[in-house]
């Protein structure tokens, strides 16, 4: 499975250079956990933050310059930092077990002789098997296109250019310097590290639920994972109804107990062969099909159908899940988000969030503070170093309490 250990974040838009977490190039951080909460003002960097993990998995499915052009980004010039001469860079620090060695991944991008973005630089280094301390080997290194990378689990290359294991050394040249490297190896399985790193990148979900998108009726053809509007919501229940049939029963009893004025969700069968849900509500004695249900009702029913999915995605990106639901139910939310994330590898939840009642489910270290400077670019900061946060919480006051009444940012 796995999960980040941290990230850093230079010159996108206005995360100029954002670090959250531990990492490679500064171990003086500590650990994401596994629920990751961002709060901060409007027009801190939230969105921008969450729209950076979205442009990393998009470059995995299509090309950096694509990317750039996605979701009106406008073109690698708009979203590189105001003023910056300096590329987009990512720095991610990874972790597939609790016994695995930490990989670092770093990504450049910048505009080539013909004013497109492009694959500048690309790397990945993991220490060796039983090393502790050092320098950790490159295995993967590429720039302008051009490099080299190493097959097996415990070879690489020093900084000075020294070989250390015995992996095969082999020389790359990329066809196309606006594709990821690790996409072209990644599918070799003599490249073992970089299949495996590929992997968990490819398991990224960003979630943009639209109560609309969920009503929608799709051909009779199962899905195993909600896709990032949830209209196939219908369709990933028929999935896990063929599945496991039983199993999905009690899914839906115990969702059915954390949605309000809901007594009953059945699943039904339609004559194609397609799958819709039923849902009861009090004071009603006929159900309603997920087309009549409320805005509020269906997105609960989203969230907590994706957090129970049998296969999870690695990591999952919320962003603002308070939108459109009632204030009360977010402390609920949260817990069963904590609770389904665990303490393992199995799974990583990030979410941008406004609301307090949200946040009073956490822990400071479980949160986190964008802020925007003086000068327009914003800074990243766990809830736990602001003065006072973590005593008064361990007194007993509730961490979104405290942001709202203004003890931070």
């Amino acid at each position: 499975m796995g999960k980040i250990l941290g990230i850093k974040i230079q010159n996108y838009g206005s995360l100029k250079d954002v670090q959250m977490g531990k990492l490679f190039s500064d171990q003086s951080g500590e650990e994401l956990g596994n629920m990751v909460a961002v709060i901060g003002q409007s027009g801190s960097g939230k969105s921008t933050l969450a729209d950076a993990f979205g442009f990393i998995s998009e470059c995995i499915f299509s090309d950096v310059e694509t990317a750039c052009d996605a979701n009106n980004r406008g073109g690698y010039d708009q979203l590189v930092s105001q003023g910056s001469k300096d590329p987009i860079h990512f720095e991610i620090y990874y972790k597939e077990n609790t016994n695995s060695r930490p990989i670092t991944y770093e990504l450049t991008i910048a505009k080539d002789n013909y004013d497109r973005p492009y694959v500048k630089e690309e790397r990945l280094r993991q220490r060796r098997p039983n090393q502790k301390n050092g320098r950790p080997l490159s295995f993967l290194y590429l720039t302008d296109g051009k490099g080299y990378a190493f097959e097996g689990t415990g070879s690489g290359q020093n900084e000075d250019g020294s070989v250390v294991g015995e992996g095969e050394k082999v020389n790359v040249e990329l066809a196309d310097t606006r594709k990821l490297g690790i996409v072209t190896l990644g599918a070799m399985k003599q490249y073992s590290r970089i299949e495996m790193f590929l992997g968990f990148l490819k398991s990224w979900y960003l979630c943009y639920f639209t109560p609309d998108a969920a009503r929608q009726i799709q051909t009779a053809a199962p899905a195993q994972h909600l896709n990032r509007t949830g209209s196939n919501l219908n369709n990933v229940a028929q999935y896990m109804y063929r599945e496991n049939p039983s199993e999905f029963k009690k899914i839906l009893t115990d969702i059915q107990t954390k949605i309000p004025n809901i007594t009953k969700i059945e699943p039904v069968k339609l004559q194609n062969g397609q799958m819709v849900l039923e849902f009861w509500q009090e004071g009603f004695d006929e159900p309603f099909f997920s087309q009549r249900m409320s805005d509020g009702t269906l997105k609960l029913f989203a969230y907590y159908l994706l957090l129970h999915e049998r296969n999870p995605r690695q990591l999952v990106f919320v962003e603002e899940p308070e939108n459109g639901l009632y204030h009360q139910y977010m402390a609920k939310l949260a817990i069963e988000m904590k609770r389904s994330a665990g303490s393992a590898y199995g799974k990583q939840l990030f979410v941008t969030t406004h609301s307090p009642f949200f946040v009073n489910a956490l822990s400071p270290d479980e949160v986190w503070v964008l802020e925007k400077q003086e000068d327009g670019f914003s800074v990243a900061k766990q809830a736990s170093s602001y003065d006072f946060v973590q005593d008064l919480a361990s007194e007993g006051a509730m961490v979104g309490d405290l942001w709202y009444s203004e003890y931070f940012g």
